[in-house]
């Protein structure tokens, strides 16, 4: 569609943010498109209408290797009458430039978010026994702003940046056949200055860097016969992996955003609840963490009370009655206020670590941030649901299923693009955090709702605040986030981000006689405990003989295992040495192809993918996997001969990643 260039009162990039995600697949086509509706999935390139992503084939490449996530940018017209339209090749020509940065060696180390009060710290700058005041701009990854027009264009690579001047990979510009960005990010690939160091600690590891990066995405349109018009621009942030695609956090970056936008009344507070909308995500994304965290799954996770998947629990939760207030008033009160001002209540959910996570390590009274709450605007619709003022609006027939982009009109586009990437992120705890963390809280980082203050120019972001940072200079006029620069958003994160992502699990490690693996830490980015694929395979194979099998098949879907077994070492120094090298073959948690109608639990979620060197484990070699095959054949007619044909064509095993001999851990 041709565009009225004389009708057009602004041109937009969006998303506002885009989210990128590294991963050390090779392939030209080895990438998955980020999500772009909200609660949807990633897509597959190059396919239309947009396919998601959704099975273990979608997101790693035929080798197992970890296929990258792109962020996708366009533009769109908002024209004087009030209407939107996206502008692409075939209406103008677009030339987009991009700046991006990693910060994180040459900035401040992480210790606890700032803005928490009287328990926010100062930070001293990291690296600073090691680098010259005078050098330390050779800390900073930042690569020379890359420009890119025309379709199907590039690659353009952002591989000149350095670390202590070794050339850094960052990522690369691509566009696609209607001249959109296409934006891919690093490999994963951290090391150290000098070779052989090992990594000490969960965020702040002396002479190491990583190939996150974070930066304006800006470009320039011009229609035929006018004069060039610079469109408001995007930005783009790299992030780690995310190794659960489907689930989200309780509290999503974008439910922390909002708060923002709330209080500078960018946006307007709600003062209505709707059943569908607001009340039965908290309850949805709870049961979903079933998957990453064992404790998560005896809570919430399916046949509990709150088991947001049982349709016979949907419909008690969705009874507005005042028959039925005195159930929802004590469901209320299972949820943390993040109001409270008074000490923590420890029993209360979402059983998940807060900002103040360092104050439940410590002794009794703890604060109430010490485990983490749902927002203000949460919480209300929760408080307005227990009343019973909200709209029993739940579906009785299919429940609704995020839309497929291409059908939406481009008024609903941009509003999707602006929350959906936000949507996929993790809202919490940050400590520091996956993806962003805290310093989104910082009103003067926003120009408006979802547009960071992007500061003119294409410098990195600011890194000299002296040798200490103080919370007062950090938040404040002036200070590192008073607009948005290349680099800034990623800096406070883990350094390498394979240390952090290793070291926050759930109390299950920090707590061994503690009774079930909760608190947690980021279990749908970074999972805990997961149902391995070698049980959901048996489970499968039995729900579907019946009554005979119910309890076995219960034992199945109810075991968990350590989703970092294989990265353990010996001893912690070992664990964050492996996860640097070996962080791409771990499992990923992802929905099963068709799985029997006979399970008595709706889409399930199973680790699969793990691998060794590349090769993708086989769990159906294992001789235990066998010796359970051998005694559930047993429940329908068996024979000597038809067991032992069995075992003549069975794979041997190859030898576990890691072996131990008794006494050496």
């Amino acid at each position: 569609m041709m565009i009225d260039a004389s009708a057009i009162a602004e041109l937009k990039v969006y998303p506002p943010i885009g989210i990128a995600r590294v991963g050390n697949a090779t392939g030209a086509d080895d990438y998955v498109i980020g999500p772009e509706v909200i609660g949807g999935t990633p897509t597959l390139p190059g396919t239309a209408p947009e396919k998601p992503a959704r099975y273990v084939d979608d997101f790693r490449s035929a080798n197992g290797e970890i296929k990258r996530q792109a962020a996708r940018f366009r533009i769109y017209a908002h024209m004087k009458d009030g209407s939107v339209q996206e502008v692409t090749a075939a209406s103008a020509k677009i030339e987009w430039r991009v700046t991006v940065a990693n910060l994180k060696a040459g900035w401040y180390e992480f210790n606890q978010a700032m803005d928490l009060g009287p328990l926010s710290q100062n930070a001293l700058q990291r690296n600073r026994d090691l680098v010259l005041p005078d050098s330390r701009w050779r800390l900073d990854i930042a690569p020379t702003p890359r420009s890119i027009a025309s379709p199907n264009a590039g690659p353009i690579k952002l591989d000149d940046g350095a670390f202590w001047g070794s050339p850094i990979y960052l990522g690369e510009l691509r566009t696609d056949a209607d001249g959109r960005l296409i934006f891919l990010g690093g490999r994963g690939t951290s090391q150290p200055f000098h070779r052989g160091s090992r990594p000490l600690t969960f965020a702040n590891n002396s002479g190491w860097h990583d190939d996150v990066c974070d930066g304006p995405v800006r470009a320039e349109v011009t229609f035929p016969g006018r004069a060039p018009i610079d469109a408001e621009p995007g930005y783009v942030c790299v992030t780690p992996p995310n190794y659960a695609p489907g689930l989200f956090g309780l509290v999503t970056m974008d439910d922390v955003v909002r708060e923002v936008f709330y209080d500078k009344t960018w946006i307007a507070r709600p003062t209505k609840t709707s059943f569908t909308s607001d009340v039965l995500p908290v309850f949805q994304r709870l049961t979903g963490l079933q998957w990453v965290n064992h404790g998560l799954f005896i809570l919430h996770g399916f046949g509990s009370a709150l088991d947001a998947q049982n349709p016979q629990v949907v419909a008690k939760l969705n009874d507005a009655s005042p028959a039925n207030a005195a159930w929802r008033k004590t469901v209320l009160s299972v949820f943390r206020d993040p109001d409270a001002t008074t000490p923590l209540v420890p029993d209360q959910v979402p059983q998940i670590f807060g900002d103040a996570v360092d104050e439940f390590f410590g002794n009794p009274p703890m604060p109430p941030n010490a485990l983490l709450a749902v927002t203000k605007t949460q919480y209300a619709h929760l408080r307005r649901w227990g009343d019973g003022d909200f709209n029993a609006d739940w579906p009785r027939a299919a429940p609704p299923i995020p839309p497929s982009f291409s059908t939406l009109p481009a008024e609903e586009q941009v509003r999707h693009l602006e929350r959906a990437p936000l949507h996929d992120c993790l809202g919490g705890p940050f400590h520091p955090a996956i993806e962003m963390t805290w310093i989104v809280r910082i009103p003067l980082l926003w120009k408006s709702a979802y547009r960071l203050n992007v500061l003119p120019g294409e410098q990195p972001a600011k890194q000299d605040f002296g040798q200490t940072l103080t919370p007062a200079v950090c938040t404040g006029a002036k200070g590192p986030y008073d607009g948005a620069a290349a680099g800034c958003l990623t800096r406070f994160l883990g350094v390498p981000w394979q240390t952090d992502h290793t070291s926050c699990n759930s109390a299950a490690d920090y707590f061994p006689s503690t009774f079930l693996s909760t608190p947690t830490f980021w279990g749908p980015r970074s999972p805990d405990q997961v149902l391995a694929e070698g049980n959901y395979l048996r489970a499968a194979v039995i729900a579907p003989i019946g009554q005979l099998t119910q309890q076995q098949t219960f034992k199945h879907l109810m075991h968990r295992v350590d989703w970092l077994r294989d990265i353990r070492g010996s001893d912690y120094y070992d664990r964050l040495s492996a996860m640097v090298a070996e962080w791409a073959e771990l499992g990923m948690v992802l929905p099963i192809r068709n799985p029997p109608a006979s399970l008595p639990v709706e889409d399930p979620r199973v680790e699969q993918g793990r691998s060794e060197k590349g090769v993708q484990i086989d769990v159906k070699n294992d001789p235990k996997f066998h010796a359970v095959e051998d005694i559930e054949s047993l429940f329908v007619p068996q024979t000597t001969a038809g067991l032992l044909a069995t075992r003549a064509v069975r794979t041997v095993a190859p030898p576990p990643k890691r072996r131990y001999r008794q006494g050496e851990i």
